[in-house]
């Protein structure tokens, strides 16, 4: 009777393979290029509303109305930033989605378990964060939302300035969480904060999406096909009370994302080659900047502690999202066979789990959505947000530059590629190949320092026989 293979414990965050690698590097460089610019947008949207000589500008601008009235579009500009632009930010996210579920970390189910869990309870704990608070101090529960969300531009950007030798795995856990955490956020969304329904016009975006579908089966090609097609969808899905967003999310998920026989890309990662520099360095910032300007005064900030709704903002990003997350991925490593991988320690996961609690973009959008009709909270649940993130991001770069010893030996540990293969060393440890490769190299060098050794000998030898026969020319007749 054969005997039982014993089984490996599942390492949390552990080594990723190296062309997951590659493609969270890839996606690193362009969210980091976004957070700046997403940055930037907002500290423009604050300058601009805040000086009272642009004040009335801003507002001008934000609510002025353009698009065709008879189809329902006659939308302002702010309006149009975050039903229009934001489309394209989960349109990407939603091919994102979809490559982990083929090719990522969510392909596998016991894999997939750690960030989903993870995920689930970063949402859910700052939710109940926010519902305690509010209810402890008599405000309104509409805004339990707002802080379950985490942008994921703005994280990478502070991750990628100051975790610069973050482990890859910590990276990818970040970049996997963030996906899933928008995933549920559009659920949310579309649950909670859809009021009338349109049938017809819900049929119809259903109906472009179906044929959406049959075109990518069948095989046609051309942006000039899929283009106006995503628009008409887009327009009916907003049309029908639902928010417009959900089809962007929808599309994205459609896009087939595995590679087939001789393609060197999937047509979704193709696609979102192309599409995700339009979304980090275009429509994310412009929906930012069009957002973010609300009047910040000394009153206003000390009014965000004393306020249920806006404190609950700002303790369910700070406070939540961190125990949450943490919490989630301890207790999947607890009730699992995972275990964290040996190179990392839980504060490491502490100090990535804290920057989920910048939730700028979506919590901005989620406070329009849940206090809709109120200016005033409006206004002050997205200082909250914006007050929180700050708050969040300054503790995650405290926290992350306490750690950085130790994530530049990790780091340096993966870069490491003796043989000069263009192939890091870790990933090649089960080869024989590399460590014969390894052996001749060394060999080759043990012979050039046995040479130079040789060399340094004898012009040693050399020197000391120099004073003795200078000594025998000073019996010699000048």
């Amino acid at each position: 009777m054969t005997a039982p293979r014993p089984t490996t414990p599942r390492k949390v965050l552990g080594r990723l393979s190296l062309p997951e690698r590659t493609y969270v590097a890839d996606a690193l460089r362009t969210e980091t290029v976004g957070g700046v610019l997403l940055l930037a947008a907002a500290v423009t949207a604050l300058l601009w509303a805040n000086i009272p000589a642009l004040h009335d500008s801003y507002e001008s601008v934000s609510h002025f109305h353009v698009g065709p009235a008879a189809l329902g579009l006659d939308l302002s500009v702010a309006h149009w930033a975050a039903d229009g632009l934001l489309a394209i930010f989960f349109f990407v996210a939603g091919i994102e989605l979809k490559r982990e579920l083929v090719a990522g970390d969510l392909r596998d189910p016991k894999a997939a378990a750690l960030p989903v869990v993870a995920a689930l309870c970063g949402m859910a704990v700052p939710a109940l964060v926010y519902t305690l608070t509010a209810v402890t101090g008599g405000g309104s529960l509409d805004g339990w939302a707002v802080p379950t969300a985490t942008d994921i531009a703005f994280a990478l950007a502070v991750l990628a300035v100051i975790g610069t030798s973050l482990p890859s795995a910590l990276r990818a856990f970040l970049l996997t969480l963030a996906v899933v955490d928008d995933l549920f956020a559009i659920l949310i969304i579309a649950v909670f904060f859809t009021a009338d329904l349109n049938f017809a016009a819900l049929g119809g975006s259903v109906a472009g999406l179906l044929l959406f579908w049959v075109l990518l089966r069948a095989g046609v090609r051309g942006w000039y096909v899929y283009v106006p097609l995503a628009l008409v969808i887009w327009a009916l899905m907003y049309n029908s009370g639902i928010h417009a967003t959900v089809a962007g999310v929808a599309m994205g998920l459609m896009l087939r994302c595995h590679r087939r026989e001789g393609e060197d890309r999937s047509p979704g990662e193709r696609i979102e080659h192309l599409v995700r520099p339009l979304s980090a360095g275009l429509a994310v910032p412009l929906f930012a900047l069009f957002s973010a300007g609300v009047v910040v005064s000394g009153g206003a900030l000390a009014e965000v502690f004393s306020t249920p709704e806006t404190l609950g903002v700002v303790l369910g990003l700070v406070v939540g999202k961190a125990v949450g997350i943490f919490g989630g991925t301890w207790l999947a490593a607890r009730f699992t066979r995972a275990s964290l991988s040996d190179d990392l320690a839980w504060a490491d996961v502490f100090a990535v789990a804290s920057l989920a609690g910048i939730g700028f973009t979506v919590s901005l959008l989620i406070g329009e959505l849940a206090f809709d009709g109120d200016q005033t909270m409006t206004n002050e649940v997205k200082a909250a947000v914006l007050l929180g993130s700050l708050i969040a991001a300054t503790l995650a770069t405290v926290l992350l530059k306490i750690r950085n010893a130790k994530y530049r030996r990790l780091w340096a540990d993966e870069e490491r590629d003796e043989d000069a293969d263009g192939i890091p060393d870790v990933y090649e440890e089960d080869d024989p190949a590399y460590h014969l490769r390894l052996a001749t190299l060394y060999e080759r060098k043990a012979a050039e320092h046995r040479r130079i050794a040789r060399e340094k000998a004898a012009a040693r030898h050399g020197l000391a026989e120099v004073p003795g026969g200078a000594g025998e020319d000073h019996h010699r007749p000048a």
